[in-house]
């Protein structure tokens, strides 16, 4: 079953993350918050001790560190991630995280396909 975004991917719209993220000892909890064709954006909350293991992805993939602390496998070695972190990855690059110093939680940003450019006057 697909679940739906949290978001409409046809209307404007805004939502509370530090509401939306559920931490669960019984596994890592990702939530959609919006989905189009263009774009995914998806929520992460990770409890102590908690990964993903070694993975690629064949879009490129931006993160933010919401909150807490993580160790982040990027450029062949790992590196604690704080939150306000941004961390940029081109598609095919190596990595893996961990909640080695807690809970903590993040968002993924992925760039599904060329977005036209359109210029808007404000």
């Amino acid at each position: 079953m697909k679940t739906q975004a949290l978001l409409p991917n046809d209307t404007a719209g805004v939502i509370q993350l530090a509401e939306a993220g559920e931490i669960s000892s019984a596994g890592i909890v990702s939530r959609t918050v919006l989905q189009s064709p263009e774009v995914r954006v998806v929520l992460f909350a990770f409890d102590a001790g908690q990964e993903l293991t070694a993975h690629t992805n064949r879009h490129r993939a931006l993160i933010q560190v919401l909150d807490g602390a993580c160790e982040f496998f990027f450029n062949d070695r790992w590196q604690k991630l704080e939150a306000g972190a941004f961390l940029h990855m081109p598609p095919g690059h190596p990595h893996a995280v961990r909640a080695a110093f807690g809970s903590f939680s993040m968002l993924l940003t992925l760039g599904m396909g060329g977005v036209p450019t359109v210029a808007v006057e404000l």
